[in-house]
Order: C-alpha cells, then sequence, then structure tokens
C-alpha cells in the first residue's frame, strides 16, 4: 500500500514553524561566538553549537506531531546513527515514510548572523534502505530568518501539484501567498550563475570551470563591463530558493568531484552536499527548475546522511541545453566527469 504523504503537510509545516520560533530566539539572546561553538563532528558535517538547539527539537516534534499518523523512519545529521524510527518502539519495516531532514541548513551564515538558514523536509515511501531522493513526494522548507529581519518565507510542493508558498510577519504574524518563478531568460546576462567553491581546495580548479561555461553562456564582453554575477551561498536549500525565486539562474556544486584532485594536493577530503541537503529539490522540480546530476540525470542518492551528491540547478530547460553540453566537456577535460573516475 502507498501512503499519502499530504496528510503530513500541515504537521510537518507546524513541526518546522517551532523550530524556526526556537532557534530565533536563540540566536536573539545568545552570543555569536557561543552559537558558533563546535560541539561535534557528525557523520556528514560540523556540528555547532546553534544546530544542537534544532536538533533537540527535531525527534520530540516529529514524533509528537508526526509518527502520531504512522510510523515513520527520521533520518538527519545528530539523530542517533543517522535514523530512528517513530514512535520509539516501532520498526523500520512498519514505518509508512521515511523522512529526512535538515533542522538548519545554511548554519554557518546564520551563526555569524550574515544571512538566513533553512529547515528542510522530505517525505517518502519507506522502500527501506534503497529509498532515494527520486522517491520524495512531499518537500517543506521554511526560512530561519535573521534576528533583524521581520519575514520568512516557506515553500512546499507535493509531486506532480505545483510549487506553492507563504510569506509569514513574524511582527504582526500576518501570513500571505508568495509569488515565484524562476528566470526565464535564455542566457546568463545580467544575472547571478555560480560554480559552488565556498570552501578551501581546488577553488581555482572549480573557478576555471566557471569561467569556461560564463564565457560559452555570455559571449564577449565590453571592456570595463559585468555581465554574470555570482553569490556563494553557504545553503543549499538557499540554493535552491535563488533559483525558484527568479534570483540565480545556474548553480553547480561539483564538490564530490573534486575529491582526488585535494588529495593530490595534499588536502584532506572536503565537506560536500549530502541528501539531506537536497531533501527539498521536489519543490524547485515542481517550480520549472531542472535539477540534475552533472550528467543531466535525475537525483538518485539514497536517504542518508553521508552520502556525497554533485548536482547543478539551471532555471529553465533552454538554460541547461545551452550550458550542460559545456559543463560536461570542462569536466572531461580536467579527468572530473564521474565515468572517468
Amino acid at each position: 500500500m502507498t501512503a499519502d504523504a499530504s496528510i503530513l503537510l500541515e504537521p510537518i509545516r507546524m513541526v518546522h514553524e517551532l523550530i524556526r520560533e526556537r532557534v530565533v530566539e536563540c540566536c536573539e539572546r545568545v552570543a555569536e561566538e557561543e552559537l558558533a561553538r563546535v560541539v561535534a563532528d557528525g557523520a556528514g558535517d560540523t556540528i555547532y553549537a546553534v544546530d544542537r538547539v534544532s536538533e533537540e527539537l527535531l525527534v520530540e516534534l516529529f514524533e509528537r506531531h508526526v509518527a502520531c499518523f504512522a510510523p515513520v523512519v527520521l533520518i538527519a545529521e545528530g539523530v542517533g546513527d543517522g535514523a530512528i524510527t517513530l514512535p520509539r518502539g516501532a520498526s523500520e519495516e512498519e514505518a509508512a515514510w521515511r523522512i529526512i531532514a535538515d533542522p538548519i541548513d545554511g548554519t554557518r551564515g546564520l551563526m555569524y548572523q550574515k544571512r538566513s538558514g533553512w529547515i528542510l523536509t522530505g517525505v517518502a515511501p519507506n522502500r527501506g534502505s534503497e529509498t532515494c531522493l527520486a522517491d520524495i513526494q512531499l518537500a517543506v522548507q521554511t526560512e530561519i530568518p535573521l534576528v533583524k529581519q521581520h519575514l520568512s518565507d516557506v515553500l512546499w510542493a507535493q509531486r506532480g501539484d505545483g510549487a506553492h508558498g507563504e510569506r509569514f510577519n513574524r511582527l504582526t504574524n500576518e501570513r500571505a501567498p508568495l509569488r515565484f518563478h524562476p528566470s526565464r531568460s535564455v542566457t546568463l546576462d545580467h544575472g547571478f550563475a555560480a560554480v559552488v567553491r565556498f570552501f578551501s581546495g581546488a577553488r581555482d580548479l572549480l573557478a576555471a570551470i566557471d569561467d569556461e561555461i560564463v564565457h560559452s553562456a555570455t559571449g564577449e564582453v565590453d571592456t570595463g563591463r559585468a555581465v554574470c554575477f555570482e553569490d556563494q551561498y553557504i545553503c543549499t536549500g538557499g540554493q535552491l530558493y535563488e533559483l525558484i525565486m527568479g534570483h540565480d539562474r545556474f548553480i553547480a556544486d561539483l564538490r564530490p568531484l573534486i575529491q582526488e584532485t585535494l588529495r593530490s594536493r595534499g588536502w584532506k577530503r572536503g565537506l560536500c552536499c549530502h541528501p539531506y541537503d537536497l531533501s527539498t529539490e521536489l519543490i524547485a522540480r515542481e517550480a520549472g527548475v531542472s535539477v540534475t546530476n552533472p550528467q543531466g540525470e535525475p537525483l538518485r542518492a539514497l536517504l542518508c546522511v553521508d552520502e556525497e551528491v554533485a548536482w547543478v540547478g539551471y532555471a529553465n530547460a533552454e538554460l541547461q541545453k545551452r550550458i550542460q553540453p559545456v559543463l560536461e566537456a570542462a569536466l572531461r577535460d580536467r579527468g572530473l566527469a564521474p565515468d572517468a573516475m
């Protein structure tokens, strides 16, 4: 029997709102230096003090508000060994859904009050350990605003039903529909695009790939002009949001492909994107964004906390048609194409 995930939309939105409220309140009263304190190193990423605020709530709230409908497997960084079956005592086999969540995506920007973070959740029917990103039927992402920011956006999607959004005013508690659409431009001219390189290591290689793509998608640039710009938002959920809202036209996160280059240069293995970071990519696709792996195929990473995922987002199909061959050639020329590794 296939579980209908739609009954979980409102409970998950409620859980997100409670986490948002708690994290913002913590940011208001705790010094940035304390929020940025390292408390652990998880399987997928470093755990900072601010992460503990949301992680402590995550299991409690999902057990109370979501697992009351049917047992679920909750997959998240900092939760047991990366997964827990709720309600406690239920078996994994009887779970109706596998839910992958990131209670704070964009921790680094949020803890220093530089940029919003996001709460991410994706819901898939329980297919056991083989359940993957392509199985997700419902996704919700909620903005954790800066302390000085009074508006917070919420986006959600159910497969085949399009993407929806709401803007919440935390000063007045008013809610309004959020209007959005990805960019319809078929070039990168006078728009934002980026190859992810916000962490040290092989930035020169990633920047060279970026330059090739931009040059191919913009052509000659007059002296003294800037025709394409970039925004290194250290937050996968935030990057998807920028594509959905029409702010960005192209984003490529190729970090898993450069790990051998890092090793050959004497660097330790770098931090990569994980499935929980991409748990809401369904929203982007339902909004019209093309989200793929570097070969242009759907993302099929398993729902776990440690798999490394390379992904690409194109604001529209025409941009993908124009940029993807250039990206693939740039990767092949440098021995970074997945089939060459």
